[in-house]
């Protein structure tokens, strides 16, 4: 019988206490960002996973039920847990992110009247793959799950 897994760290408590302003302006970053990762669930262009991660970092500075909500998301949830746990970005996400790149990039080409913009733009997307392709796939403590 193996030991249970620790639970993933909470994200780090602030030494200082913010000021209502600060606050309530990540709190509005927190929303912003959380937007942002919805409607990039429905918008190829608009990456959902970073928005989503920079969602949870706002929220575990301005409200704590906000965040609760993100990390106990079914879909949202688990990405967070991943990233925090030494930014584990699982193969199935990989191949979703750079498939949807591709397309985007793709598309730019197809449809773009400034071939230099549609260029710097796919090597965006370009590093933005390598450096994704370089994340881990798995805790380390864990064996790989079959996505």
């Amino acid at each position: 019988m193996t030991p249970p897994r620790p639970s993933a760290p909470s994200p780090q408590v602030l030494a200082v206490p913010l000021s209502a302003l600060l606050r309530w302006v990540y709190l509005v970053l927190a929303l912003l960002f959380l937007l942002l990762g919805l409607i990039g669930i429905f918008l190829p262009v608009l990456p959902t996973t970073p928005f989503i991660l920079l969602s949870a970092w706002a929220a575990a500075r301005s409200s704590p039920r906000l965040l609760a909500w993100l990390e106990e998301h079914t879909a949202f949830g688990p990405m967070i847990r991943d990233w925090r746990h030494g930014g584990v970005v699982r193969r199935r996400s990989k191949w979703m992110a750079t498939g949807v790149m591709a397309a985007s990039g793709t598309y730019l080409l197809l449809s773009s009247h400034s071939r230099w913009a549609a260029g710097l733009a796919i090597a965006c997307m370009t590093a933005v793959a390598l450096w994704l392709w370089q994340r881990p796939e798995h805790h380390d403590d864990t064996p790989p799950q079959q996505d």
